[in-house]
């Protein structure tokens, strides 16, 4: 077992970086608030009624999820309002999902399978659904998840009601029970944010705010910015937002559950990636290949990839302060977030939390130090987190 007594050293190759400003970064504060405010927000209760019928396309990637399958097919199937085609993806599955996927189609005009005779996992599979997707809007729904009653018309309404929007998301309600709980529809509103302004938000806090589900995209937009991209190993959705939100403006239906999310140790999106490391690594490629894309056309491009940048090497320094505040942090595990943060944004070191790292990292030794301040500072981080995810079920940001 590595102890921490070798670290100091490390911390003295950081100290160098701690001047390092960050090009363009200081430009994004004249561009946008802190805090992002919504172009338009109707009330609860007068959000406009869907008037036509449009045609939504659900791409369900499978893999031996037989046994979820039928109920994911059915919360499409059961949509009213909308005209819906299912696409069942099955990835080579070795169970019954195959057998699944074509009784539903012999039985319902609706339904398409679709069948690999190689597994290209979950990204290529959704891909090779969308080829064959031929609705106004598309959604994609992983086969253990649902969509609730209405939500696509609810988020169709928001379309027609907004053109230039180009992504509608809602609240997803997530669950770990066999049986899924009711979906819980109030009085229903919406908010509708510029793309800029909500991708710069996500710049700024560095996560995504949509599980997927709960997500429809207008299919010309797909067809201007493209499909997932195969590159990302777990987190092509929140490209595929962040993409969207480049070229279109973004909405959100307010006051109703649009999907309901299981939550489970099997899931694609709990299994696909683990470790703290590994996730601020890919949440970093997705801002590289959405500024490395139609993102970077925009005329901040350069101060959003920076803000995107700077967010990442912060949260790889609170992360190693954290580990630092209890026992049994690993010397390799707190040099390898260093090392990221120092690679990502090497001016994160001449911030407060930066240099308050270095000289934690210069003094410890063989025992994790904690102090008094370190706790104070741990429990308000604990606290800023739990606002966020307030926020975020509230807001959907």
């Amino acid at each position: 077992m590595s102890t921490l007594g070798g670290l100091s050293a490390r911390a003295r190759s950081v100290v160098d970086h701690r001047s390092v400003s960050t090009p363009a970064l200081g430009a994004l504060a004249a561009v946008r608030p802190r805090h992002l405010r919504p172009r338009l927000r109707v009330p609860a209760g007068q959000a406009a009624p869907l008037t036509r019928r449009p045609t939504v396309s659900v791409i369900i990637p499978c893999y031996n999820y037989a046994h979820f399958l039928p109920g994911a097919v059915r919360s499409a199937l059961d949509q009213d309002g909308v005209d819906v085609q299912v696409v069942v993806v099955d990835d080579c599955s070795t169970d019954g999902t195959r057998r699944v996927a074509h009784g539903f189609a012999a039985e319902d005009p609706r339904v398409v399978p679709v069948d690999n005779d190689v597994n290209l996992g979950h990204v290529r599979a959704f891909n090779r659904g969308l080829e064959q997707a031929t609705g106004e809007f598309v959604a994609r729904l992983d086969a253990d998840d649902l969509l609730t009653p209405g939500s696509l018309a609810r988020a169709c309404a928001l379309f027609d009601a907004e053109p230039d929007v180009g992504l509608v998301y809602g609240h997803p309600r997530h669950f770990v029970t066999s049986v899924a709980p009711p979906a819980q529809v109030g009085r229903v509103g919406s908010t509708v944010w510029s793309g800029h302004d909500w991708l710069a938000e996500r710049c700024r806090v560095g996560v995504n705010c949509i599980t997927t589900p709960e997500a429809v995209v207008r299919a010309s937009v797909i067809e201007q910015v493209g499909p997932l991209d195969t590159r990302l190993g777990y987190a092509q959705d929140m490209e595929m937002w962040c993409r969207v939100s480049s070229v279109s403006d973004v909405g959100r239906v307010d006051g109703a559950d649009q999907a309901l999310h299981r939550d489970h140790a099997g899931s694609m999106s709990a299994t696909d990636g683990s470790g703290a490391l590994l996730d601020l690594r890919e949440r970093a490629t997705v801002f590289d290949v959405v500024f490395g894309g139609p993102g970077g056309d925009l005329p901040d491009a350069a101060a959003l990839h920076a803000r995107a940048r700077r967010t990442l090497a912060r949260e790889a320094v609170d992360t190693v302060h954290r580990m630092l505040d209890r026992p049994g942090a690993q010397a390799e595990d707190v040099t390898a977030l260093v090392d990221f943060a120092e690679e990502t944004d090497p001016g994160v070191f001449g911030e407060r939390r930066g240099r308050a790292l270095v000289r934690r990292l210069e003094k410890v030794g063989p025992v994790s130090h904690r102090d008094l301040t370190s706790s104070l500072v741990g429990y308000w981080r604990s606290v800023l987190g739990e606002l966020d995810y307030v926020r975020w079920t509230y807001q959907g940001i």
